[in-house]
């Protein structure tokens, strides 16, 4: 697995985790939603992922 594909899966099941918790616990999870977004929107502009650096660093390999 490439750290593209790694980074898109992440942000997929994160995204899917914080509906979870805002479905079943609290509307302020939306937040976290909105926190992942602003970082891919970031990343896409600036080239610079901290995710990506973790995967990185526990050895997946770049595209």
């Amino acid at each position: 697995m490439t750290i593209n594909e790694a980074l898109r899966l992440t942000a997929g099941i994160f995204v899917l985790l914080s509906l979870y918790l805002v479905v079943n616990y609290s509307q302020d999870w939306l937040w976290f939603t909105a926190f992942i977004a602003t970082n891919l929107i970031l990343s896409s502009f600036t080239k610079l992922c901290f995710m990506m650096s973790v995967f990185r660093k526990l050895g997946f390999k770049d595209d």
